[in-house]
């Protein structure tokens, strides 16, 4: 009865806390250019002003997009937005966590975060502020593994996130080259995905594979999709025009739970790539982002289906 009660005067507080200024955040803040492991914590250079945050954060809640970089880094979470926790290849680290989202406040504070992790965009910034230290990122403000170091940094394990990135690049590089070796330096690739009866095919930031196979492995994109999709990072077309965005290989972005109907027609098995049997499909859900979880189990996948090792 008192925890809920406490639960209750904390969320009026907010509420009525939009009506205040953060005066009060600005007293006797301590400002450090670095974290200190002897300090509690450090000011964080945010893209919305320095932030206070905890040093050695145990208690994290991610609200978008963010939770398998923050996962790579051996950070605790305790709260993660609905698609993370629907990502099959996040099940071992997230078996204790709970799902949230930047509308359920109560709950976030019965979880106690003390540190807040999402995208510029979710609502209630203000409200999530003061229960922790809130950081936001702007999706495609930074490349993909710049983004990773970034958040690093805001955990204080940048050497941690630098190792990895150095023997990831190594690595991708080393299949790119195998690959180009197989199938031709010319050979294109594409990537499609159908979501909510749209198809969609995707430039080269876009997760599913995109930043491994044209920034990585630089292997060519058709040049229909550097045209339609490089500049926004998808674009979505219809089934019938599908045969021009296609490439002599496809990795498609397939979901169980979506109508994939489209390809029983004669649309679909009369591409070149699909006659060929070079479409490769792999499981949407596990691999929509680009986080070194998912980076990692990428690469493998391309290896295994491209090179068959």
């Amino acid at each position: 009865m008192k925890k809920h009660l406490i639960v209750f005067t904390l969320l009026f507080v907010l509420i009525l806390g939009a009506c205040n200024s953060d005066t009060t955040n600005k007293k006797d803040k301590k400002t450090t250019s670095e974290p200190d492991q002897q300090s509690e914590t450090f000011t964080y250079e945010s893209e919305a002003g320095p932030i206070e945050v905890p040093s050695n954060p145990q208690r994290v809640i991610v609200l978008s997009t963010y939770a398998g970089d923050v996962m790579a880094l051996d950070v605790n979470l305790v709260g993660v937005d609905s698609w993370s926790k629907m990502n099959p290849r996040f099940d071992e680290y997230l078996s204790n966590t709970v799902e949230v989202s930047d509308e359920s406040l109560e709950q976030i504070i019965e979880l106690e975060p003390d540190l807040i992790i999402g995208l510029s965009t979710i609502n209630n910034i203000d409200k999530l502020s003061k229960i922790a230290p809130t950081v936001t990122y702007t999706y495609g403000k930074l490349d993909y593994l710049s983004q990773h170091l970034e958040i690093a940094k805001l955990l204080n394990k940048e050497e941690k996130a630098q190792t990895w990135i150095d023997d990831f690049k190594k690595r991708t590089h080393a299949a790119g080259e195998e690959i180009k070796a197989k199938i031709g330096k010319d050979a294109t690739v594409s990537v499609i995905e159908n979501f909510d009866k749209q198809l969609y095919v995707f430039g080269d930031n876009w997760g599913r594979g995109t930043e491994i196979i044209y920034q990585e492995m630089k292997l060519e994109m058709p040049e229909k999709v550097k045209e339609m999709a490089l500049s926004d990072g998808y674009y979505a077309l219809s089934l019938e025009v599908l045969p021009e965005f296609a490439g002599d290989y496809m990795i498609f972005s397939k979901s169980s739970d979506t109508d994939n109907s489209f390809t029983e027609t004669d649309t679909y098995k009369n591409i070149p790539a699909v006659k060929n049997n070079q479409v490769y499909e792999v499981n949407a859900k596990e691999f929509y982002f680009n986080d070194p979880i998912t980076l990692d189990f990428q690469l493998e996948y391309l290896k295994e289906n491209f090179l068959g090792k």
